[in-house]
C-alpha cells in the first residue's frame, strides 16, 4: 500500500480574486508597441501605464487615492493629464524604490527620463522631467533601479550599451559595451553586488557592475525569442525562455555553474514572452505571459524539484501588460500576499489578489516577514566605492505608513562632460545641473545651507508657472488701466461740453436784451417824432 506525501507549504492554498469591474480602472488606451515590455509600473502611491499618444509618447500616473472609505476608480477621463516629455512611444518605466514620486522612462527617443510626481497625482500634463540621461544612440527599452543604492539606475538600448547613472548628479557610473546584440532583461542580485543579462545572442552573463567585468556566461535558452533571467534573494538566477521547438520553459540555474541548470521545464507553445515577477518575502515566482489569460505561480524551495507549482489563476482576457504592488502595498489585514494590476485590451486594468485563507484576523508574522522599506541602505557613491549593504527591511505589523511625502530627489551641483551650461540658471537662485542636455529640479530637501534652515526648493515647471501667473496678472493690470483711462476721457469730455454750454446760453440772453432795448429805443424815437410833427 503506497501513500502520497503532501508537500507541506503554508502558501499551497494562495489563491486569487479579481476586484468587480467598478473597482478596477477603466477607459485606459495601452500601448500598442510590440517591444516586449510589461507597460506598468505600481507602487504603494500610484500605478503608472504606458499608453497611446499622438506626437510622442506618454504615459498615465493614477493615484491611489483614497476619499473618505472609497478609493477613486472606476473610468478614466479621456483627456486625464498624462507624463508626456518623450518624443518617441515610451517602452520602459520603473518607479524608484527608495522614493515613490520618482519614475524613470525610457524612450524611442534615446532619452531616458527621471520624473517627480506631486502628491495627490497630477493636474496637467506634466511636460519636463527632473533630469534627462542622454548617452544611447538607439531606443532604450529596458531601465532598472539598484535595489539598496540611492539613484543607482541601469538603463540598456537597442545600441547593446548598458549604462549604470548617478541620476542624482547625471554622471555615467559604469559603462558595460560587451554585448554582442540587443539586452533583452537585466536584474541585480539581492545586495547589488552581481548583475546578470539576457542577450539576444541566447546567453546569460553574469557581471560585476561597479568594475564592468564579465565573470561568467553560458547558453540560456536555445529558442531565438526573448529570454527573461532574475535574481533570487538566496543568490540562485531564475530564468524563461523558449526551446528549439517554440515551447515555453523556465530554469533555474546556480551563478557558479550557469551550463548546468538544476531544472529545466517546459510549460507549453504559446507565443508570448513571459515575464517573471519575484516576490523575495516568500519566494514565491509568478509567471505571467504576454497574451495570456493565466497567471501561473511557483513556489521555491530548497527541496527536490525545488520549483515548486502551486496553482493558476485563469481569467478570459488575455493580458497587454501586468505589474505587481510591492509587499508595502498589500493589505496585511486580509493575509494579501501579492496584488496584480493587469491590463486587458479593452482598456480595463483588472486588480487581482493573492491572499492565503486564515481564519484569524490577527497579523500573521509567517507570511509576511520582514519587507522592503523605502529608504535607501547606501548612497551611489558608497556603492561605486565597493560598499555593499542589504537593502533595509522592516516589519508590516501596524501597517505601512510612507515617509516620502514631499520628498524631491536630490540633486547635487557636479563637474560632468555631458553638462551644458543653462542661461536661467542663475536667476533661479538654486541648485541646478545638466546631464547630457537635461536639467535638474533645484535643490535638495535633505541639504540643508550651513547654520540655518533648508532653503526653499522650487522646480523650473514652479518657476515656470510663477511667471505665466504673473504675466497674466500684469495683462489684467494693463487692460484695467486702459479701461479707467478710456472713462476718464470720457468724463473730462462731458465736463467739457457742459462748460461750453454755459457761456452759449448767458451770450444769447444778452443778446436778446441787447435787441429789446434797442427796439425800446427806436419806439420811443418814433414816438418823438411824430410829437414834433403835429
Amino acid at each position: 500500500m503506497s501513500f502520497r506525501v503532501v508537500r507541506s507549504s503554508k502558501f499551497r492554498h494562495v489563491y486569487g480574486q479579481a476586484l468587480k469591474r467598478e473597482q478596477c480602472y477603466d477607459n485606459i488606451r495601452v500601448s500598442k508597441s510590440s517591444w516586449d515590455s510589461t507597460f506598468c509600473a505600481v507602487n504603494p502611491k500610484f500605478l503608472a501605464i504606458i499608453v497611446e499618444s499622438a506626437g510622442g509618447g506618454a504615459f498615465i500616473v493614477l493615484p491611489h487615492n483614497k476619499v473618505g472609505r472609497m478609493w477613486q476608480v472606476g473610468r478614466i477621463a479621456a483627456d486625464h493629464p498624462l507624463v508626456g516629455g518623450h518624443k518617441g512611444p515610451v517602452l520602459d518605466i520603473a518607479w524608484c524604490p527608495h522614493n515613490d514620486n520618482v519614475i524613470a522612462s525610457g524612450s524611442e527617443d534615446c532619452v531616458v527620463k527621471v520624473w517627480q510626481i506631486p502628491d495627490g497625482g497630477l493636474s496637467r500634463t506634466l511636460t519636463e522631467p527632473v533630469v534627462d540621461l542622454v548617452f544611447h544612440q538607439r531606443r532604450v527599452g529596458l531601465v532598472l533601479w539598484h535595489p539598496s543604492a540611492l539613484n543607482v539606475l541601469l538603463t540598456a538600448g537597442s545600441d547593446n550599451q548598458v549604462v549604470i547613472w548617478n541620476v542624482g548628479t547625471g554622471e555615467i557610473l559604469v559603462h558595460i559595451d560587451s554585448h554582442p546584440d540587443i539586452v533583452y532583461s537585466a536584474c541585480f542580485n539581492w545586495d547589488g553586488s552581481k548583475l546578470v543579462t539576457t542577450c539576444k545572442d541566447k546567453k546569460i552573463r553574469i557581471y560585476d557592475p561597479r568594475t564592468a567585468e564579465l565573470e561568467s556566461e553560458a547558453m540560456c535558452h536555445e529558442g531565438s525569442k526573448a529570454t527573461r533571467a532574475i535574481f533570487l534573494r538566496h543568490g540562485l538566477i531564475f530564468t524563461t525562455g523558449f526551446n528549439r521547438s517554440s515551447e515555453r520553459q523556465y530554469s533555474l540555474r546556480a551563478p557558479d555553474a550557469l551550463n548546468e541548470p538544476i531544472v529545466m521545464v517546459e510549460l507549453d507553445t504559446s507565443n508570448g514572452v513571459m515575464f517573471p515577477l519575484y516576490d523575495a518575502d516568500t519566494n514565491m515566482i509568478y509567471l505571467c505571459g504576454k497574451g495570456d489569460s493565466v497567471i501561473r505561480y511557483f513556489e521555491v524551495t530548497p527541496e527536490p524539484p525545488f520549483v515548486h507549482y502551486i496553482n493558476t489563476f485563469q481569467t478570459t482576457e488575455p493580458q497587454r501588460g501586468i505589474g505587481l504592488m510591492p509587499k508595502r502595498g498589500c493589505d496585511v489585514t486580509t493575509c494579501e500576499v501579492a496584488k496584480f494590476y493587469r491590463m486587458n485590451n479593452n482598456g480595463l486594468c483588472q486588480v487581482i489578489s493573492m491572499t492565503v485563507p486564515r481564519k484569524s484576523d490577527l497579523f500573521q508574522e509567517d507570511l509576511y516577514p520582514d519587507t522592503l522599506a523605502e529608504d535607501a541602505a547606501i548612497t551611489a557613491e558608497e556603492w561605486i566605492d565597493g560598499k555593499d549593504a542589504d537593502p533595509i527591511t522592516f516589519s508590516l505589523k501596524g501597517g505601512y505608513v510612507s515617509s516620502s511625502v514631499n520628498k524631491s530627489l536630490p540633486a547635487k551641483k557636479a563637474g560632468n562632460i555631458l553638462n551644458k551650461p543653462r542661461g536661467d540658471s542663475a536667476s533661479s537662485g538654486a541648485t541646478s545641473s545638466s546631464a547630457g542636455g537635461g536639467n535638474f529640479a533645484s535643490g535638495n530637501n535633505n541639504e540643508a545651507s550651513e547654520g540655518g534652515p533648508p532653503a526653499a526648493v522650487l522646480s523650473e515647471k514652479d518657476l515656470r508657472t510663477i511667471q505665466d501667473e504673473i504675466r497674466k496678472l500684469k495683462a489684467i493690470i494693463v487692460k484695467q488701466e486702459n479701461r479707467i483711462r478710456a472713462l476718464e476721457a470720457k468724463e473730462d469730455a462731458r465736463n467739457k461740453n457742459g462748460s461750453d454750454a454755459a457761456p452759449a446760453s448767458a451770450g444769447a440772453a444778452t443778446s436778446d436784451g441787447k435787441a429789446s432795448e434797442s427796439a425800446n429805443d427806436h419806439a420811443s424815437t418814433s414816438a418823438g417824432t411824430s410829437k414834433d410833427e403835429d
